[in-house]
């Protein structure tokens, strides 16, 4: 790891959604660690990941046992490139959802390549728990947490319809039963929301439909080494940082059924002295939300040799 820390900086990590078929194209040609990070995985998973990656198709990229390895390599490949070109350590990190995994593999918690493979199984276990097309997602903008929360208890009529990710204020995904989630987002316009709109995802995460997964996927981090963080992680589940392997296994199981808690963490990161946020990885879905958590927290989204640049410019 790269020797210096920067007090003021954390470094965020992206999940499922920001997958984009040719992502990092520019950042490999630029960096030959990009291709190694790539070769690891595709070890692991026993195909070309960087040709699916960069050529897809976008709907076999975007079927989740694809995004979460892909999405997660992305994530290390920046964090690696980062290093390489003396990026400081950053006081604390978190993930998205999956990105969390990329958090925790960055601050030497989780070996890369029992990585790979755990999200790989997380995938599996996740597309196997709901069958297809019974499970939904939606975003609600435009109307407060306690009013999205509200309307799913609402609407749930015995059905499983819960507010997952706590995105930014006023952005909230909502998870379940797609009928349920269908009645959710009506009731959701009638209360006032901007916008209430389907996502094209093939898995309700977040939600309790999940709960047979998070018991299959407890099961296989029983097998993974876990290792003590030497950069704080923030957990999607309870804003915390744990030492703990086992402690860290309960999170994680518990992330896949309770809500990602974002607005919090960005929050929390503030709390400890953060000004400053790179996004590590394809997009810039956490930089945008950001603008809306914290106007004071600068973000620079890194997905490119140029962003690169301009990240450590500005944190140097």
């Amino acid at each position: 790891m790269t020797e210096k820390t920067s007090d003021h900086l954390g470094i965020i990590f992206p999940g499922q959604g920001s997958q984009s078929v040719g992502m990092l194209a520019e950042l490999g040609e630029a960096f030959s660690v990009v291709a190694d990070v790539f070769n690891e995985a595709s070890g692991v998973l026993g195909y070309d990941l960087w040709q699916r990656v960069q050529q897809g198709p976008g709907t076999l990229l975007n079927q989740t046992t694809s995004t979460q390895p892909a999405m997660l390599t992305a994530g290390v490949a920046v964090w690696r490139c980062w290093q390489a070109q003396g990026g400081p350590m950053p006081a604390v990190m978190a993930g998205h959802s999956l990105g969390e995994y990329t958090a925790l593999v960055c601050a030497d918690a989780l070996q890369f390549s029992d990585a790979v493979k755990l999200v790989e199984q997380r995938a599996q276990a996740m597309q196997a728990a709901v069958a297809d097309g019974e499970g939904a997602m939606a975003a609600i903008l435009g109307l407060d947490d306690e009013a999205v929360i509200k309307v799913c208890d609402e609407v749930a009529q015995g059905d499983v319809v819960s507010a997952v990710n706590f995105n930014s204020p006023g952005q909230v995904v909502i998870a379940g039963q797609a009928t349920a989630v269908n009645r959710a987002i009506e009731a959701a316009k009638d209360a006032g929301a901007k916008r209430a709109l389907l996502l094209p995802v093939s898995v309700p995460s977040h939600c309790a439909l999940m709960q047979p997964a998070a018991e299959q996927l407890l099961a296989h981090l029983q097998d993974v080494d876990i290792s003590s963080a030497k950069i704080p992680v923030l957990h999607n589940v309870d804003v915390s940082s744990h030492a703990d392997a086992a402690d860290i296994r309960q999170v994680l199981a518990q992330q896949l059924y309770m809500p990602v808690r974002w607005v919090d963490t960005i929050r929390a990161m503030a709390d400890r002295g953060v000004s400053q946020l790179v996004e590590a990885g394809p997009g810039k879905v956490l930089t945008g939300l950001n603008k809306r958590i914290d106007k004071k927290l600068s973000a620079f989204a890194v997905q490119d040799s140029a962003g690169l640049e301009k990240a450590l410019e500005a944190i140097a």
